[in-house]
């Protein structure tokens, strides 16, 4: 066995001791892992607080205090991650204490042309993973680490039963498009910001963000239902979300496609803004001859 694969498997077993801890124990040390970065002030916390500065949806003062917020909020995930990756998928499942809008994904069911969810980056995606593999074979897009380690550890963390892996490359329309027409599931977060020619620009939280456009394209194509689902932490565990797209995000305008599927990751991200994955750095590239610089210049 290599090194570096060795390696991956040896990180899943810290992971699986982690993921042991009663949920409450969990969820304590992520906050205080959120609390102990906002004290460093880490890379995590500077894109946080830039993203909300950017998109101006605080003032300097009130930024600081979402901020803060949102690093517990953070922290508490990646606990509850490694707990829903390394235990059975029955004691994942028990984490759900409701699901609401269930007529919308057994509709979509009906139809018999496949599905795709969008998973936006809200809640617990991976707690969503397991609740989608445990209906039957989903076929998930992924973006492929770099260190050959972690992509070990992220396919023994998500290679349960009824879980492929597609890589997230240029070719992974052919997969995602044979799953449909076997009227599989697909799973495609649509607020990952892809390299230039995967996309389009279109506005999220008022600026212009490079948004994939693999899902209207599949959409399109396919003529494939697609329905936005999504997990909220509550005091207990989860609640599960399923919500029918907007209907434009069947347009083979890209443009008209994109900004649809924009807004509905808006208006979720809306319920509970500490919910959501500011950590990340959704606005790097900008629309060409725009003359908009990286708002991220200097943050490492």
């Amino acid at each position: 066995m290599k090194t570096s694969a060795w390696f991956g498997h040896f990180l899943f077993f810290l992971a699986a001791i982690v993921g042991r801890l009663p949920l409450a124990a969990q969820r304590w040390l992520g906050g205080m892992l959120g609390f102990i970065s906002c004290q460093f002030d880490t890379r995590e916390v500077k894109v946080a607080r830039r993203n909300f500065e950017y998109n101006d949806l605080a003032g300097a003062n009130e930024a600081d205090v979402l901020v803060k917020s949102v690093m517990r909020s953070t922290g508490r995930n990646l606990f509850e991650t490694l707990r829903v990756w390394t235990r059975p998928r029955k004691d994942n499942l028990a984490l759900i204490k409701n699901i609401r809008g269930l007529e919308h994904l057994h509709a979509a069911q009906a139809q018999k042309k496949g599905l795709i969810i969008a998973a936006p980056h809200y809640g617990n995606w991976e707690l969503l993973i397991e609740y989608m593999a445990s209906l039957g074979t989903f076929a998930l897009v992924y973006r492929v680490p770099e260190k050959k380690w972690g992509d070990v550890f992220l396919r023994r963390a998500r290679g349960g039963e009824n879980v492929v892996l597609v890589p997230a490359e240029t070719n992974a329309m052919r997969p995602l498009w044979k799953t449909l027409q076997a009227g599989g599931m697909v799973g495609i977060t649509p607020d990952q910001q892809p390299k230039f020619g995967g996309g389009e620009f279109a506005p999220f939280f008022g600026k212009q963000a490079l948004t994939l456009s693999l899902i209207p394209k599949l959409a399109e194509r396919s003529q494939a239902p697609v329905v936005f689902a999504y997990t909220e932490a509550t005091a207990e565990g989860f609640d599960l979300f399923f919500e029918a797209a907007d209907a434009r995000i069947h347009d083979r305008d890209l443009l008209i496609a994109t900004q649809a599927m924009n807004a509905q990751v808006e208006t979720i991200a809306k319920r509970d803004l500490r919910q959501y994955q500011w950590t990340y750095k959704r606005y790097t590239l900008r629309p060409p001859k725009s003359g908009e610089r990286n708002p991220y210049k200097g943050i490492r």
